[in-house]
């Protein structure tokens, strides 16, 4: 058995067989039997197994392992955190800060022409949104834009990380708020970053995320709660 998987009897099988995404295990009688575990004991490590999304269990076809995914482990410490202490989401936020800026570069580099058109309907799509009436809150886009952007990394670790923050910004109900005036220097904020990627120009990009960034940091949704708000007119920026 790995000594770094001692305890983890069903992940050690997997790592030994060297058994991949897709691959079935055996029923759980034949592995306790050859793990020389108990049936109880098994089911509790399958357990952590499939909470981790390393294995999923159905009724037809078995246990099978599933594509290595950081998300469900990052995701579930975190929110087991924020339910802690809600403070620590301020702590998370700055770590994904850091992890976009230093992966910012190499990830701009790997996306495709169909990536650039898909960020600028994004952003395209948000501006729809603040322009209802009554105006609807482009959340789904605000998460799709800033994950589009990191999506061709082959890091599953860089990826995690930052889909699990935005789970933890749900959470925490930093969606739905309503001060559209911050929405729409938000918005206009993608846009730019957005285009300088199109154009090709990542470093202005880079600058106009930390812009960005720096904008988040004065997130309203306190003020918002204290205050109503009226909506503000929504200009929409050239999208290039």
């Amino acid at each position: 058995m790995p000594r770094t998987l001692d305890g983890f009897d069903l992940l050690a099988f997997i790592v030994e067989r060297g058994l991949q995404a897709g691959d079935r295990l055996p029923a759980l009688e034949e592995l306790s039997a050859e793990l020389q575990i108990s049936i109880g004991k098994l089911r509790e490590q399958l357990e952590v197994a499939r909470t981790l999304g390393l294995v999923e269990v159905k009724p037809r076809t078995g246990i099978r392992v599933c594509p290595y995914n950081f998300l469900p482990a990052v995701r579930l410490s975190l929110l087991y955190a924020l339910a802690q202490d809600r403070r620590l989401f301020d702590a998370y936020s700055a770590l994904r800060n850091h992890v976009e800026f230093a992966f910012f570069h190499e990830a701009v580099a790997l996306l495709t022409a169909e990536d650039h058109s898909y960020l600028k309907s994004l952003v395209e799509r948000a501006f729809a949104k603040l322009d209802e009436d009554p105006p609807r809150i482009p959340h789904v886009e605000h998460r799709e834009l800033h994950l589009t952007i990191y999506r061709r990394l082959n890091n599953p670790f860089v990826r995690g990380l930052l889909e699990a923050y935005w789970d933890a910004y749900e959470a925490e109900g930093l969606s739905v708020f309503s001060d559209y005036d911050y929405l729409h220097e938000v918005w206009t904020h993608h846009a730019e970053i957005v285009n300088a990627i199109a154009d090709g120009d990542i470093d202005k990009a880079y600058q106009w995320l930390v812009r960005h960034t720096e904008l988040l940091q004065q997130h309203p949704k306190a003020r918002a709660a204290r205050n109503a708000i009226s909506k503000s007119t929504v200009r929409q920026p050239a999208i290039a």
